[in-house]
Order: structure tokens, then C-alpha cells, then sequence
């Protein structure tokens, strides 16, 4: 077996499910300013408050895996990135403390509505940040990382930053249309049309940029024979635009969801096809990050075990509170 291999696929899963989970509850808190009064905010913290830590576990293991599994890439790829991972991390936390300080906190309240709006936002951008400048490529010489302080700040980095503010807020209108009912129902559908034209738009500016990047990305998309793999991603993409229109012109609020995550993993492929079998783009492959293979086996034993049990209560707390949320933020 090889197990490089087995353990790419399960990074590149975890960090995907992190961002189509987590990715929805961050968008709930950029909207937050969108939302009319108090009444309305609980209603959407509500929303997400059953699932919103948990969700968070998958970036936990998707950090930990790298470091464990893919040790060289994580040596490479965290120097490059500090600035924008520890600011994400710091925006988790202050996010976390403002979800629980929020409902005991009285006259404050105010204050921290605001602070998991800010967390939320700074959290999404530099995650998107990080991951403009990972796909710019990252400079190593050796082992080891031989770029500047500021390499991962740049226009390309700042519009993948963007982007994923959109991406998260249109994730986010879609879980709100999703579980709420009455005026916010109707007026986070509003928000999805919207939203998921600037991510498109984004998409295609990004798309555009990405092969201008790189020469190896411009051979991956527009060469044959690899460019059969990267055509049909756009007209997919499209497809999806439409599909979502079509579910909320129906009233069919789970449809309009679900497209709005597979308009993630679409990008999710794309980004992929782009810079396989590259760990750290253009510079490290996944063979040449590996841990050594009785460690790798050693660990997927380990993984086979947990992995499963966190998709069990993951899947668990979505069935269990899978109702809509009443006017004020409880289950029915």
C-alpha cells in the first residue's frame, strides 16, 4: 500500500469537511450585522449552537495529522504562515469566548455580538489568506523554509481571502434558510443569490489568476491530457450556480444547501487537480514529506479507529438536533 498516498486522501478529507462544516457556522457569524435585533441573533446562534464546536474538531485533525504524518511539509509550510494561522487560531478562540460570554453578559451584550462578528471575519480571511499564499507556492531551499516574513501577504493571497468571506457567508444564508423559519428564513434566502454571485465571481477571478501563478498550473488546466480532468470543473461549477437558483426558486431549502457545499468541494477538486501530487506546491511532493512507513501504518491504525467515531457523533448531533430553530434560538 502506499500509504503517502492513503494518508493524503485522509488530510485532504478532513481539511475539506472542516471547512464545508465549520465553514457555515463562520459565514452565520459574518451575518450577523445583516440580522434585524436580538431576537433574530439568538435565532441563529441557535441555529448553529449544537454543531458549531464540534465542527472544529476536523481542523484538529487535519493540523495534527499534517504534523504527524507529513512532518517535512509542516516544518515548510507553518514558518510560511505563521502571521495568518496564528491570527486565525487567536480569532477562533476570542469567537468561542464571545459565543458563551454573549448569553450571560447582560448590559454587554452588544460587545460581544460584535466580537464573534469580528472573530468570525478575521478567522474566514485568514484562512483564505493561508491558503492564497500555500497555492502561490511557498519558497524552500533545503529542508526548510527560505522566504521572507511577508511572502504570504500579496494581491493574489488578499482575493483567496476575500473569496472565502463570501464563500462562508453564502454557507452561512444557506444553514440559516435551512433552519429558521418566518422573516429571517425568508430574508437569509435573500442573502443566498447574492452571495453566491460573488463567489462565483470570485471563483473565476482566482480560476483566471491561479495558471498565471505558475507555469505547472497553467499545464495542469490547459494542456493535454491532463486539461480532460480540469474542463469539466467549471461546467460543473456553472451546473451548480443553476441548481442552486432552482432549489430556492422551489422552496427547497436542504437542495440549495447541499449545493452551496458542493460548490466548495467543485473548488475543493479544482485546487487539487492544480497542484497534485504536491504537498507544498512546486517545491515538496507528498513521497518526499512523508514520515517513514511504520509510522504511517501506525498512525492509520489509529485513525481507522477514531475517524469513524468522530463522523458517528458528528452525524449523531446533526440527527438528534436536526429540526428547526424557534423564534429565539431552541429546537423543535
Amino acid at each position: 500500500m502506499d500509504l503517502a498516498l492513503i494518508w493524503g486522501f485522509v488530510i485532504a478529507i478532513a481539511v475539506f469537511v472542516y471547512v464545508a462544516l465549520d465553514g457555515f457556522d463562520l459565514g452565520v457569524g459574518i451575518l450577523f450585522p445583516l440580522l434585524r435585533d436580538e431576537a433574530e441573533r439568538d435565532t441563529a446562534i441557535g441555529a448553529i449552537a449544537p454543531v458549531w464546536d464540534g465542527n472544529e474538531t476536523w481542523l484538529i485533525l487535519g493540523g495534527g495529522g499534517l504534523f504527524a504524518v507529513f512532518p517535512l511539509a509542516y516544518a515548510v509550510i507553518f514558518p510560511a504562515l505563521y502571521v495568518p494561522l496564528i491570527v486565525m487560531l487567536l480569532a477562533l478562540i476570542f469567537r468561542g469566548v464571545a459565543f458563551e460570554f454573549r448569553v450571560h453578559s447582560g448590559g454587554h451584550k452588544w460587545f460581544w455580538e460584535r466580537a464573534f462578528f469580528g472573530g468570525s471575519l478575521v478567522a474566514a480571511f485568514m484562512q483564505g489568506i493561508a491558503l492564497g499564499a500555500w497555492l502561490q507556492g511557498i519558497e524552500v531551499e533545503g529542508r526548510a523554509y527560505a522566504g521572507g516574513w511577508w511572502d504570504w501577504l500579496s494581491p493574489f493571497s488578499v482575493t483567496t481571502g476575500l473569496a472565502l468571506v463570501f464563500g462562508y457567508a453564502m454557507l452561512g444564508a444557506g444553514w440559516i434558510n435551512l433552519k429558521t423559519e418566518g422573516a429571517l428564513h425568508e430574508r437569509a434566502q435573500s442573502f443566498i443569490i447574492p452571495l453566491a454571485a460573488a463567489t462565483v465571481a470570485f471563483i473565476v477571478v482566482v480560476s483566471l489568476w491561479t495558471p498565471l501563478l505558475n507555469e505547472r498550473y497553467w499545464v495542469r488546466w490547459f494542456t493535454f491530457p491532463t486539461m480532460i480532468y480540469a474542463v469539466p470543473v467549471p461546467v460543473l461549477v456553472a451546473l451548480t450556480v443553476l441548481t442552486i437558483w432552482q432549489a430556492l426558486k422551489q422552496g427547497w431549502a436542504l437542495r440549495a444547501f447541499l449545493a452551496t457545499e458542493v460548490l466548495f468541494l467543485l473548488c475543493y477538486i479544482g485546487l487539487g487537480i492544480s497542484v497534485w501530487p504536491d504537498i507544498v506546491p512546486t517545491a515538496i511532493t507528498l513521497q518526499q514529506a512523508a514520515a517513514p512507513d511504520k509510522s504511517l501504518g501506525f498512525l492509520l491504525v489509529g485513525a481507522v479507529v477514531l475517524v469513524p467515531l468522530i463522523l458517528a457523533y458528528t452525524a449523531a448531533a446533526y440527527w438528534i438536533f436536526r429540526g428547526k430553530v424557534r423564534h429565539g434560538g431552541y429546537h423543535h
